[in-house]
C-alpha cells in the first residue's frame, strides 16, 4: 500500500466518524457505534492470534511476550485517561469548549503507536516484515491498516459526540477531530524514518498487545446480560471473517 494513500485513509476514517455525528444526528449513533466496535474487535482480534502473534514469535526474538504483554497493559492505562472512549464509552461533562487534554493525549498515544509500524517497512526496519514466514509485506501492511481504520471511524464518532455534548462549537469540535486525524499519520511518518529492524518488532508486539485488550473489551462490553445481541454478534463474526479474508 502506497504510503501517502496509507496517510489519507487514516485522515478520512477519522473525519468520516466526525462527519457521521454532525450530518446525520437521525441516526442512533450508540447502537452504530456498538456495531462498528463489535465489527472491528473481531478484526483486531482475529489478526491478533492468526497474523500477528505466529509470526512475531516465529522471528524467536528473546522475551518478545513481555512487550505484548507490556502493550495489554499500556492499553490499560491510557484507557484510565481515555475514559474507555476507544471502546465507545462517552462520558460527556460541560467544559465550556475546554479540551479534555488528558483524554485527548491518551487518544493521540494510542493513534500514533498504532501507525508507527504501517509504513517502517519502507525504510530501514523493512527486514523485520521479511523475516515474516508470509513473505508478503503487504499482507502485513493491509491487515493493520484495515483494522486501525475499522477501529477508527466509531472511536471518531464517539470522540466527535462527546466534544459537542461538552459544549464545543461544531468548529472547535472539527478542529480538535482534524489534529486527532493526524495522529496515526504521525506515527507512520515517524516509522518511514527508520526505527530500526529490532526496535519495529518490540513497537509491533506493543501494538498487538494493545490490539487485544481493545478487541477483548470490546467483545465483553458487547454483551447484554451475558448474552451477545444477535446483530453485535453477526458483526463481531463479520469482523473475523473479514479478517481472514484479508490475511
Amino acid at each position: 500500500m502506497n504510503w501517502i494513500i496509507g496517510i489519507i485513509l487514516l485522515i478520512l476514517s477519522v473525519l468520516l466518524g466526525g462527519a457521521i455525528v454532525v450530518y446525520l444526528q437521525h441516526f442512533n449513533r450508540e447502537r452504530l457505534i456498538k456495531i462498528l466496535l463489535s465489527l472491528s474487535g473481531g478484526f483486531l482480534l482475529a489478526i491478533a492470534f492468526v497474523h500477528f502473534i505466529p509470526e512475531i514469535y516465529a522471528n524467536h526474538t528473546s522475551n518478545i511476550g513481555y512487550y505484548i504483554l507490556l502493550g495489554f497493559l499500556f492499553q490499560l492505562l491510557l484507557e484510565y485517561f481515555s475514559k474507555g472512549i476507544e471502546h465507545g464509552h462517552i462520558h460527556a461533562e460541560k467544559t465550556n469548549g475546554a479540551i479534555p487534554w488528558s483524554l485527548f493525549l491518551a487518544l493521540s498515544i494510542h493513534a500514533f503507536f498504532e501507525g508507527i509500524p504501517l509504513e517502517a517497512h519502507l525504510s530501514g526496519a523493512h527486514e523485520v516484515i521479511e523475516h515474516f514466514h508470509t513473505g508478503h509485506e503487504h499482507v502485513v501492511m493491509k491487515s493493520l491498516l484495515l483494522g486501525i481504520i475499522l477501529h477508527k471511524i466509531p472511536m471518531a464518532i464517539a470522540l466527535m459526540t462527546l466534544l459537542l455534548n461538552s459544549g464545543f462549537s461544531k468548529l472547535k469540535a472539527w478542529m480538535v477531530v482534524g489534529v486527532f486525524s493526524l495522529m496515526a499519520p504521525s506515527g507512520m511518518l515517524f516509522g518511514r524514518l527508520g526505527v530500526g529492524a529490532e526496535n519495529l518488532e518490540i513497537i509491533l508486539a506493543i501494538v498487538v498487545g494493545m490490539f487485544l485488550h481493545i478487541s477483548t473489551t470490546i467483545i465483553f462490553e458487547s454483551s447484554e446480560n451475558h448474552r451477545f445481541n444477535f446483530i453485535k454478534l453477526v458483526s463481531l463474526l463479520a469482523g473475523v471473517g473479514l479478517a481472514i479474508l484479508v490475511i
